[in-house]
């Protein structure tokens, strides 16, 4: 049988928030079977949990943020998408996340980091069999026109793939890799996509600042861009590093769905709300999708049954 996991033992990190800049600590707890991944904010005089679910995601505007019930008036997790990608690339399938303010800290603004807290907690396998969303109908979702064109698709597919395009007509971008695509069952999740970082371009930035986004973002946690190059001494860590933090982003946002997916996820120019919109058409066809388990560990899609090993 194809096995669910948690973590061994409880960790924690500390950081800032990407947008609030507020100083926030995580502690991540091992949680039973079928609980999923579950935030509680401990902060708040009455701690309130709130359960990752596709239709518990209320903004998407620059990350994701969940709110319980869906509602934007509700307390909140801003900035889940980097945390749950590490989540999904390790195959952890239930986890209590004790967090002290509403936004998830950015740490090197990548996944990295989540993934050598999670793996350093130790990963177990439970005792009960492992739930994906499998994918059985080609579902589309498409906004804008000509240069404003974005669209995402979900196909069959035994096991989980992403391919991603962008286009941001941007000199120093546009000398990077434009086109990735990424198989799951690989095993190079932590290797090849993880250490992707959030990007974001020195023109927009006071006009976020003004909004009261990006407080916490600097170089340590970002690769900055001007009008024609990337300003980060060190460089960029992959060829293709635009791409890929898209890719990794796309992990996340689809993670929420509440289980991991066996799909092939193609997408041009996608973001949080269109990965989000993507989620909601599907579910909301029964005839596209069913919740398959493997007890023959034979039968699941190559390289899923090693998938995160424990450290």
């Amino acid at each position: 049988m194809l096995q669910q996991r948690t973590l061994k033992s409880l960790t924690r990190a500390v950081g800032v928030g990407m947008h609030s800049g507020q100083k926030v600590e995580l502690t991540l707890r091992p949680a039973p079977p079928d609980t999923g991944i579950v935030f509680r904010r401990v902060d708040l005089a009455v701690p309130v949990e709130i359960p990752v679910r596709f239709d518990s995601v209320s903004d998407t505007r620059m990350a994701s943020t969940i709110s319980v019930g869906g509602d934007p008036g509700a307390p909140k997790v801003q900035t889940i998408e980097h945390f749950m990608s590490a989540c999904c690339g390790l195959g952890l399938d239930n986890l209590y996340v004790d967090i002290t303010a509403d936004e998830v800290p950015i740490l090197d603004g990548s996944a990295a980091s989540f993934v050598f807290l999670l793996q350093s907690a130790g990963i177990v396998l439970q005792d009960a069999p492992k739930k994906f969303l499998k994918v059985l109908e080609t579902v589309e979702v498409r906004q804008g026109e000509g240069r404003r064109l974005m669209w995402a698709r979900l196909e069959p597919y035994h096991g989980f793939k992403l391919s991603f395009e962008i286009d941001f007509d941007h000199p120093a971008v546009d000398a990077t890799g434009q086109r990735v695509s990424f198989d799951m069952g690989s095993g190079r999740y932590k290797r090849d996509i993880a250490r992707a970082r959030t990007f974001g371009f020195t023109k927009d930035v006071e006009a976020m600042r003004s909004r009261g986004l990006t407080l916490g973002g600097s170089m340590d946690n970002a690769i900055v861009v001007d009008d024609s190059r990337v300003l980060n001494a060190e460089g960029l860590r992959y060829d293709d590093e635009f791409a890929k933090h898209k890719i990794l982003d796309a992990i996340g946002d689809l993670y929420n769905a509440g289980h991991p997916m066996l799909a092939h996820y193609i997408a041009f120019k996608s973001g949080h709300a269109l990965n989000n919109l993507l989620l909601r058409e599907l579910l909301k066809r029964p005839s596209a999708w069913e919740i398959v388990s493997f007890d023959d560990e034979s039968l699941a899609p190559p390289g899923f049954a090693e998938l995160a090993p424990a450290w």
